[in-house]
Parts: C-alpha cells; structure tokens; sequence
C-alpha cells in the first residue's frame, strides 16, 4: 500500500468505528433531559427518543462544515506529522 494513503484509510478506519460503535451519549441541558424523561415515561413512543440524536447531530455538522473548509490546512498539517514520525523512526 503507498505510504501517502494511510493515513486516509486511517481516518476511514475511524469514521468507520465511530459510526458503527457508537454510544448512548447524552446532550442535554438539565431540563431538557428532564422534560425527555418525563415525556417517555409517559408515552414510550414520544418524541424523547429521538432528542439525543438529533442534538448530536446538530452538534456534528458545523465541524464537519469547519473540516470541509479547511480540508488542505488539515491535509498538510498530517502529512508534516507523519513525515517527522518516519524521520524520527528512520534515525
């Protein structure tokens, strides 16, 4: 595999991981959680369950938005970190 391709399949690998292994992560203010858990106690089909998600994705997309814009900066800023690890191992 050329050298200048993993650390593509590296990010893939854990977007990957991400996407899959996800957890139960809460983003909730206090009484938002409150309100959800309230609400899906009393009607399991409520909309709650579906309020984490929602707020986590919400949160996502400005930093996908941020990693798109400066998707060159980012790009050089890995490949000067794997060609000093390469140096440093090499020596």
């Amino acid at each position: 595999m050329k050298k200048s391709l993993r650390p593509y399949l590296l990010l893939i690998i854990l977007s990957f991981n991400f996407l899959i292994f996800n957890s139960d992560l809460s983003a909730q203010c206090a009484m938002c959680k409150q309100a959800a858990e309230t609400s899906l106690k009393s009607n399991p089909n409520s909309i709650a369950r579906g309020l984490n998600s929602g707020i986590l994705y919400l949160m996502a997309v400005p930093y996908l938005l941020i990693a798109f814009i400066f998707r060159k900066q980012i790009k050089h800023l890995f490949k000067r970190l794997f060609k000093k690890r390469i140096k440093s191992s090499a020596n």
